[in-house]
């Protein structure tokens, strides 16, 4: 088959011949229709994360959609999604033309989802999900205030707390590009970021009406610092990421005078229950049309172009690879 493979960490995976997946018990042979490049798929190929240094050859593509081949546990022809730790553990991703997964690590698809789309979804909409619902139990009217709103999780936190009932929902953004995807996502209202801007805790209170019920934070550093300052009695801060650093300065009196909470999140603790749950949730959502996010097809031919592109961040939208 032809696929993503990556010889050496560090480097961009090249386009070319693979051994085809083997089916064996307890695993799913699928054919796969479209699978996304996300940061995760990055910072394991690069051999520095704490899962250590990846074995190589391997294909690269810890998530994405196709059709099931060969099962013991669904039928044939059966859209799928699939999670597949390539990297994280010693087997291949969905960057191929076919992948064999897990019988657990394969949920079935709803009709009215487009294949791109669920593949861009995936593990992103989980993140939102269950930050707003498991971390944040965000309650209808409540204000939620959305770091990186711009961003794949961003966008899509912002859409499902607009589902899930919040009575206002602020994105923060840096881009104009990042702010026209908020906007698309249904953002109320913007507050853009800049290098140095002290009033930023301010613009954030003015925006969010007072104070936010609910922050989903993808980025952390001093955005995460102002945000925790305008919570609200009660307000929890869910954090996800760190893309805009790895430490956040947050004032014991603000968190103590409101009873205030700091939560992290990751997808990797779920148990499979969860992340059935929440992947049906999001999809059932997509199937009506209530949710949606930015993502732009690459033919998997481009794999080392649209690798690069997604590394050095001008990938701008989430990246979906089609064989």
């Amino acid at each position: 088959m032809r696929a993503a493979v990556l010889t050496e960490p560090g480097r961009p995976p090249e386009y070319r011949d693979h051994p085809d997946p083997v089916h064996e018990a307890g695993r799913t042979l699928v054919r796969m229709s479209a699978a996304t490049i996300v940061p995760l798929d990055q910072l394991i190929a690069s051999g520095t994360s704490y899962w250590g240094r990846p074995p190589v050859p391997y294909v690269p593509g810890d998530q994405g959609v196709g059709v099931v081949e060969r099962s013991a546990v669904l039928p044939e022809g059966t859209r799928v999604f699939v999670e597949t730790k390539a990297g994280r553990a010693p087997r291949d991703g969905g960057l191929a033309e076919r992948c064999a997964v897990p019988d657990e690590d394969v949920v079935p698809l709803p009709d009215g989802v487009p294949d791109t789309l669920a593949a861009a979804l995936g593990m992103s909409g989980v993140a939102a999900w269950m930050a707003l619902t498991d971390r944040a139990r965000l309650q209808a009217g409540e204000r939620v205030l959305v770091l990186g709103a711009g961003g794949t999780v961003g966008q899509l936190a912002v859409g499902l707390a607009r589902q899930l009932g919040a009575g206002r929902v602020v994105g923060v953004c840096r881009s104009t590009a990042a702010a026209e995807r908020a906007t698309a996502a249904g953002a109320d209202e913007l507050v853009r970021l800049s290098d140095d801007d002290g009033s930023l805790a301010a613009r954030l209170q003015e925006a969010v009406g007072g104070a936010a019920d609910v922050v989903v934070d993808t980025v952390f550093g001093p955005a995460a610092t102002a945000a925790s300052s305008v919570l609200a009695p009660f307000g929890r801060l869910v954090n996800i990421g760190g893309l805009a650093g790895d430490t956040a300065e947050f004032s014991s009196a603000v968190l103590r005078s409101r009873s205030a909470s700091v939560l992290g999140y990751t997808n990797a603790l779920l148990t499979v229950g969860q992340r059935r749950a929440a992947l049906d949730a999001v999809f059932a959502h997509a199937a009506a049309g209530r949710l949606t996010t930015s993502h732009e097809v690459v033919p998997l031919a481009e794999v080392r172009d649209a690798w690069r592109r997604q590394a050095s961040g001008q990938g701008g939208v989430r990246l979906v690879m089609t064989p």
